[in-house]
């Protein structure tokens, strides 16, 4: 069994900052991929930033110079630092992750999800 659990969210004024954390647990033999997705109401989920399996990072092009990824191998958890934060940026955040488990067994696994609402 894999679980992921976010931490981090919660309600904050526009411009303001918020850092979101995924750490994974369970049967990890390797994680392949790893980032943040997000759904605002009434909207498709969205990719919001992960490192791929090369190693890369890919961010949508909303969030470029506002929002950035990081990750603790050791503690296989990532980050999700965000500022300048917008009232469009508001939805519920999901942490994605391709594992590879301990039976060899490869899927993607979800977060539970954090509410981030940006709002005056």
């Amino acid at each position: 069994q894999v679980q992921l659990v976010e931490s981090g969210g919660g309600l904050v004024q526009p411009g303001g900052s918020l850092r979101l954390s995924c750490a994974a647990s369970g049967s990890i033999f390797r994680i392949n991929a790893m980032g943040w997705y997000r759904q605002a109401p009434g909207k498709q989920r969205e990719l919001v930033a992960r490192f791929t399996s090369g190693g890369s990072t890919n961010y949508t092009d909303s969030v470029k110079g506002r929002f950035t990824i990081s990750r603790d191998n050791a503690k296989n958890t990532v980050y999700l630092q965000m500022n300048s934060l917008k009232p469009e940026d508001t939805a519920v955040y999901y942490c994605n992750a391709r594992i590879t488990t301990t039976l060899l067994s490869l899927s993607d696994y979800w977060g539970q999800g954090t509410q981030v609402t940006v709002s005056s």
